[in-house]
This record gives C-alpha cells, structure tokens and sequence, in this order.
C-alpha cells in the first residue's frame, strides 16, 4: 500500500520540478532578449513615432537602416575595422593561449598555483585605470590612430582569460592521450597537433567566441587613442552619430545599428552552439 501511493508522489514532485525548470528557463530567455526585441522594434520606427510603446510599430520602415549606411555615419567601414581588430585579436589570444594553457596544464613547477593567479588577477584589472599610461607611451610610439592601439590592450585582457580557460579544460583530458599517440609512433608535437587540439576543438571554440565578442564590443580604448575617423570601430560611430540638428539625438539610427552589431554575435552563437554547449559541458567534467 505505501508503495503504491509513493511512485505517485514521487512523480508529482518530478512534474512540479519540470514545471519550474522550464518556467525559469523562460522566464530567463525573456529577460535576455527582450531588450534585443524593443532595439529591433524601435529600429523600425520612423522619427516621429520613436517614443511611443506599442509593441510593433505603426508605420515600419528602414529609414533608419539607410540612416545607418549614409556617407556622413560611414558605418559599413566601421563595421570592417572592428571586423579586423576582432579577428586579429582572436587568433593571437588563441594561438598564445593553447600552447601557454597546454604547458600549464602539463607541467609541474614551484609557484605554478601563484602563477595562475596572477593570470585571472590580470584579466580583472580595471582598464580605466591604465587608460592613461596606455595613452601617453602609444601616442610616444606612434600607434594612436593604428590597429595595434586597440589590438595590443585588448590583447593584454583577452589572453590571461583565454589561458585560464583552456588550462582548465586540458587538464580534464588525461596523459594517457598523448602517452598512447607517442607509443603509436608519433613525436610530443605530433601527438598535441593531431589527437589534443581535435578533442580540445569545444573547449577552444568556446574560448574563441568569448574572446571575439569582447574584442567587439570594446570602446574604451578605442574613443580613447583612435581620432581619426576612418580608423574608428563600430562602437565609436555608432556613440558619434548625430542627427539632422545639433539637439536632435537619433535615437531610431542609434537603435538600428545596436541591431546590426548585434546580429553577427547572433548568428555566430548559433552557428556554433554545439560546439559551444560542449565546450562548456566538458570543462565542467572533473577527471
């Protein structure tokens, strides 16, 4: 009799568990995209309808998409600069990285536990607070209004979490890897190129997303040693946009190339979500 009456208890509490689960799971999605939904509705607002709250516009339009693309924003080569520094940025962090992170995870040395935190300490501190001297020995250099003004900082930021990150995930792959593939006949480097990097191929797109999206969305540095137009990345243009007056802020422009700087995150993600919710599952695995 009592159990009988268990199994029915026991399943209620499982679809009560469910029930909240997936309640939070959307409660969640709707907090995350709702900001995206109303930058993309007030995108298709026309001027004289950009305050108001319905959720769809009246009147949709892409004036403001043209807006955004007009000689005076000169967005599109804005989109191409950050285009650049974002993937300049990511193939050096990641190339650094996975050997730095290789070595970490593989070799014991004094002061290796010190090292480590020195490295995530590194990617914590505030860039505000060196904005400055950064300024002062680029302008000295010569590399306000170039590339590597943003390529370096960003760099400086990207790496320590990119080195943290792959540690952690090659040390859930074990020796014996390597061991078996030398024993096969192939050499140390042989046996990282050809049996490490394709297992550690979630863990290292993963990294790569994170390091891009960063890299993307910087501004500081950016607004802070490139003057020159034409160098500027998105996120400075889209600051700078002005509208047909002095005191008029164009709101409706402003909010379609939050949308067009969005998108490519977007897709990406998408594109590689499996990849991605490997890469996070198996660094969440203990060896």
């Amino acid at each position: 009799m009592s159990t009988s009456t268990a199994v029915p208890v026991r399943k209620t509490k499982r679809d009560w568990g469910s029930l909240f689960s997936y309640a939070g799971i959307v409660l969640i999605v709707i907090y995350c995209l709702a900001p995206f939904y109303w930058m993309l509705v007030s995108s298709l607002r026309p001027d004289s309808e950009i305050f108001e709250n319905s959720w769809w516009p009246r009147h949709p339009s892409f004036e403001n998409y043209k807006a955004v693309f007009s000689s005076k924003n000169d967005f599109a080569n804005g989109l191409i600069n950050s285009l650049i520094v974002s993937i300049v940025v990511t193939i050096v962090a990641l190339a650094v990285a996975t050997f730095t992170a290789y070595a970490l995870a593989r070799l014991d040395f004094r002061g290796k536990g010190l090292l480590m935190l020195l490295i995530i300490a590194t990617s914590m501190f505030p860039l505000v607070a060196i904005i400055v001297p950064l300024l002062k020995n680029f302008a000295a250099w010569g590399w306000t209004d170039t590339y590597q003004a943003m390529i370096v900082p960003d760099l400086s930021f990207s790496l320590p979490l990119a080195v943290w990150n792959l540690t952690s995930f090659f040390r859930q792959m074990p020796q014996e890897l390597e061991q078996s593939a030398m024993v096969d006949g192939c050499t140390p480097g042989q046996a990282f190129r050809k049996v490490i990097l394709p297992l550690a191929a979630p863990g290292i797109f993963t990294t790569a997303i994170i390091i891009f999206i960063g890299a993307w969305n910087e501004f500081l540095v950016a607004v802070t040693m490139i003057i020159k137009p034409s160098m500027q990345p998105a996120t400075v243009l889209l600051s700078k946009f002005t509208g047909d007056s002095q005191f008029n802020t164009p709101f409706g422009s402003q909010m379609a190339a939050g949308v067009i700087m969005t998108l490519p995150l977007v897709l990406m993600v998408l594109f590689f979500q499996r990849r991605i919710v490997a890469g996070l599952a198996a660094g969440g695995l203990k060896q």
